[in-house]
């Protein structure tokens, strides 16, 4: 993993939350404050998300770093735990922010259209006394009332002496409005009332059509948090007629009130889902949302795990298998005894990720950053250059108040700072409903470089677990299923349980009978009485000393199925062996296809497992996988991945295991199936929410797509200020063109961000 991804992992970090950001200036100037404050290593601060990661090295003083940042005129809120803690049905920000500027573009639009009807009206309709008195009428209001924000964040930055992009927007259009109500006032005929109406109403029209579009960019996020049941139907003891209240309130008498299965004097009550406790027994009922993790302990149903896994099939649930909060019971009724509650669920994991991939930042961005902290002063610099040089060389002060006013207007930050949270937001949250998780900006920017995939076996090339795939008798088929199923029917192996459960599926009319005598030697194989018959089923030996004769072609075709990477188990009775069943760990659906895709992305696919060279060769080959990394110790994976870095290889590790772990840490990129182990979830930079291969190619597509938006939106936004600015400084651009322009250009970064909602569609 990368250096960067492991110290900030080592760091303690808590996430904070700044108001009063308005552009990508503001975040620069906040990030560079938190970073001087004591016991801070380092500081992420994200304009589009409003929140600070800020990672620890010892002590941080909330109050003292809540005062240094007041003092640059915004304001930093307690730490927080992240999405998990808040209310998911709490007013969302950007609701009330697309409210506050919708009824300013209405109110602003009428005006606006008078100020454009006279400017089109020409000279004659300036010289009217009554149209010039009635546009320094609805211009005061529109300046003082519409462009409010404008003016009260450029106060507020004043007052600590500093200055943002509404200290550009105030000075730009007080500047027109005042030098037009002087000229007025003198009698003088060059007024620019309408150039600052237009200005404002362009700007707020760009910051509803921005409030809108990022909102939408966290639609994923309120929705996932949206998805939890809001109520849990908890099985507790009834206290008596005496004693009613039970934790949560509600009468016990309530909805649903029964007898706890199994007896005892239990009931049904509903209690609000923050109430529920680790071990209490829930019950959903079918069409109900299962409120927390947990465990089945009674019922049978079909569960729906799309919201988690992005799978639309139902996966049946029985006593013993797990279930997961905010999933949808389909079918029939389900006990669940809680395992997981609060922000230990999977879906308030899930979110936590989803938050810290958007809180932070990758390199790129914070170059744009450090450009934005000198941006707005370099501009104001060179609004005063433009504006003398102008006044100087033309001795005109209405043109050289023009010229500056377009280069305060077009100069506008927003889109640098947009670019990459906006991009990030939109592209983890659609990566959360595919199932995808993206834990970190780095993980996007690793994706790109990336040359090699490195496939555990176990788990993720295969399903895990053995499986009957061939049957050769030499008599009757089914005989041989009946009778070496029997056998094996009682056997803990997971060959012999393969069988068994294989006979049953390929026989199920013939019931396996009972058995007698049964003895199992250990790592040859199982023998025992059916039907007044003793069968043997197992390896070579074990029928050489049950007596039975191995003919030779049973012996090749077994020869033949292990060179395919299977197991081969004779079974056999009354003096001769009468079949070989196979078995083997199978291929996950669609691992051919998913291999294929990777290669079509200019990848190396390499297949990383513990088995003999021939097995793994014989699995590589039914795939397509290009390299075999055989007998492999489960201790040594790490070491493949370092060899295969050393010889210059980018190298991302899928695995689902405890001991692919420390694999999942050294590879450049770390990819968990969601299916293993917590551990190497925890250890990965993307995590799979379900075993299905396919996922790859569809994490790593993702990932680049977001990346070479946030590239394409950093483009858009350089080179729109690169150009812009002399241009406006030239005379060459109209400040009402520029109000335009400067609104449109936050716009269009947002907008081109929110066409990864449709990726994978």
């Amino acid at each position: 993993m990368s250096q960067a991804r492991t110290d900030a992992g080592t760091d303690r970090q808590v996430d904070l939350h700044v108001e009063g950001m308005t552009c990508g200036s503001c975040a620069a100037r906040v990030q560079r404050i938190l970073e001087r404050q004591e016991g801070v290593a380092r500081a992420d601060v994200n304009f589009a998300t409003g929140t600070a990661r800020v990672s620890l090295e010892g002590e941080l003083d909330v109050e003292a770093t809540g005062a240094a940042i007041d003092k640059i005129g915004y304001t930093l809120l307690p730490p927080s735990d992240g999405a998990t803690e808040r209310d998911a049905g709490q007013a969302d920000p950007e609701a009330a922010a697309q409210r506050s500027w919708r009824w300013r573009v209405v109110a602003v639009a009428p005006v606006a259209l008078f100020m454009l009807a006279t400017m089109l009206g020409g000279e004659a309709a300036m010289m009217s006394p009554v149209v010039r008195w009635t546009m320094l009428a609805l211009a005061t209001p529109v300046q003082l009332v519409i462009g409010w924000p404008f003016l009260r964040e450029a106060a507020r930055r004043a007052r600590r002496f500093t200055a943002n992009m509404d200290t550009l927007i105030a000075v730009g259009t007080l500047a027109a409005y005042l030098f037009s109500v002087y000229t007025l006032a003198a009698g003088g005929m060059d007024l620019y009332f309408e150039t600052s109406v237009l200005i404002i109403a362009f700007l707020v029209l760009g910051r509803y059509l921005e409030a809108r579009a990022k909102g939408r960019a966290g639609r994923a996020i309120r929705a996932l948090l949206e998805l939890g049941a809001k109520e849990a139907r908890v099985i507790r003891a009834h206290r008596g007629e005496g004693e009613r209240s039970e934790p949560g309130g509600g009468d016990l008498r309530g909805e649903g009130e029964r007898s706890e299965p199994g007896g005892g004097d239990r009931v049904e009550i509903m209690v609000p889902i923050d109430e529920v406790r680790l071990d209490d027994l829930l019950k959903v009922r079918p069409g109900e949302k299962i409120p927390v993790d947990g465990e089945v302990v009674e019922g049978a149903s079909a569960v729906d795990e799309s919201m988690l896994t992005g799978e639309s099939a139902p996966v049946e649930k029985t006593p013993g298998t797990t279930v997961a909060g905010a999933t949808m019971n389909t079918s029939g009724v389900l006990t669940v005894r809680a395992t997981a509650v609060g922000g230990d669920t999977a879906l308030a994991q899930i979110v936590r990720m989803v938050e810290d991939a958007q809180t932070g930042k990758g390199e790129v961005q914070r170059l744009a950053d450090r450009i934005s902290a000198v941006f707005v002063p370099t501009v104001m610099l060179i609004a005063v250059v433009t504006f003398t040089a102008w006044a100087l060389l033309t001795g005109d002060v209405g043109r050289a108040l023009t010229a500056a006013v377009a280069v305060l207007i077009i100069a506008c930050p927003c889109a640098l700072g947009l670019a990459t949270p906006v991009a990030i937001m939109v592209g983890t949250g659609r990566g959360a409903q595919l199932g995808i998780l993206i834990k970190s900006v780095e993980t996007l920017e690793r994706t790109r470089t990336m040359t090699t995939v490195l496939l555990d076996k176990t788990g993720t090339l295969t399903k895990g677990e053995m499986a009957l795939t061939d049957v050769v008798a030499t008599g009757d088929e089914v005989e041989l299923l009946r009778l070496a199923g029997a056998v094996e029917a009682d056997s803990e192996h997971p060959i012999g349980a393969a069988i068994a459960a294989g006979a049953r599926q390929r026989a199920p009319d013939v019931g396996l009978p009972a058995v007698t005598g049964f003895q199992a030697t250990a790592g040859h194989g199982v023998r025992a009485e059916v039907d007044g018959r003793e069968v043997a089923v197992g390896s070579r030996k074990l029928l050489a000393e049950a007596g039975l004769v191995l003919f030779e072609e049973l012996e090749s075709r077994a020869e033949r199925l292990e060179a395919d990477g299977r197991t081969a188990v004779f079974a056999g009775w009354d003096g001769e062996a009468r079949g070989v069943l196979a078995v083997a760990d199978t291929l996950k659906e669609g691992a051919a296809d998913a291999v294929r895709r990777l290669h079509d992305m200019g990848l190396q696919v390499a297949l990383l497992t513990g088995d003999n060279a021939r097995t793994a060769q014989a699995i590589a080959d039914q795939v397509g996988i290009d390299r075999v990394l055989a007998e492999v110790l489960p201790g040594d994976k790490r070491g493949e991945v370092q060899r295969l870095q050393a010889a210059g290889e980018v190298v991302a590790m899928v695995g689902d295991g405890v001991n692919d772990a420390p694999a999942l840490v050294q590879a450049d990129l770390g990819i968990a199936i969601g299916t293993g182990t917590d551990v190497a979830i925890e250890s990965s930079d993307l995590t799979l929410m379900r075993g299905d291969l396919d996922g790859i190619a569809t994490a790593i597509g993702l990932s680049r797509r977001t990346y070479r938006t946030i590239l394409q939106n950093l483009a858009w936004a350089f080179g729109y200020n690169t150009a812009a600015i002399p241009l406006a400084a030239l005379g060459l651009l109209n400040p009402i063109i520029a109000g335009a322009a400067m609104g449109l250009s936050s716009v269009s970064v947002v907008a081109n961000s929110l066409r990864l909602r449709r990726f994978g569609r």
